[in-house]
């Protein structure tokens, strides 16, 4: 008999028990586009921040983004992609840095983020402005779920594993796949995870049906 699978993400998956892992809560600061060359995102959710302001003001500008599946959310938007980086935000560092350092970034991020690529550039001498268009709590969803034991998890994201971790334990048969390195190094240490050999929730499925 195959073992539950269970999907902590905001997105779903026909194959798994869906977990809702985040609340999303979504601000609007005052924002100069015309000052930027290009932007850089590494959420799905800022796409749906940017549909709080007129798409003139940002539709000429391409976006570096962390993975296919941010890159994909701003092509719905109508905007374009300058790169798309290998899914987590250290790999950002080596792009922003094949670039000159008077190109002016603008980073539309979280209230709180996984990686420091940003520090490493500014310590390097690059121009990046940071905006903070939403953060992302809890659910009570996963908070509240059971979950059984012998199960696979499947955490897309340092904040749902660190949520899920806020109100359970992971018992020692079941098994963890990762979407990500950044998610990876919110496994506790004494645990084993599987990483996904690509960022999108697609693969870490096709890892989980084969378990």
């Amino acid at each position: 008999m195959s073992k539950p699978i269970y999907l902590f993400s905001i997105s779903s998956h026909p194959d798994a028990i869906s977990i809702n892992s985040l609340s999303i809560t979504f601000f609007k600061p005052s924002i100069d586009f015309s000052k930027y060359d290009y932007l850089i995102i590494t959420s799905k959710q800022v796409s749906l921040a940017l549909k709080q302001y007129r798409k003139e003001q940002y539709l000429d500008k391409k976006a570096l983004c962390v993975s296919t599946a941010s890159a994909k959310s701003y092509e719905d938007l109508g905007a374009g992609v300058l790169e798309i980086g290998a899914g987590y935000g250290d790999n950002l560092t080596e792009i922003i840095k094949s670039y000159p350092k008077t190109t002016k970034w603008l980073y539309l991020r979280a209230e709180k983020v996984a990686s420091d690529f940003v520090k490493k550039c500014h310590d390097d001498g690059y121009n990046i402005d940071e905006a903070i268009v939403y953060k992302s709590d809890c659910s009570q969803e996963i908070l509240d779920v059971e979950v059984e034991e012998n199960s696979i998890l499947i955490f897309t994201s340092p904040s749902s594993l660190n949520c899920f971790l806020k109100t359970h334990t992971i018992d020692k048969n079941s098994q963890i796949i990762v979407i990500g390195r950044t998610t990876a190094k919110a496994v506790p240490k004494n645990r084993d995870y599987i990483l996904s050999n690509e960022t999108t929730i697609k693969s870490c499925m096709q890892i989980a049906l084969t378990l």
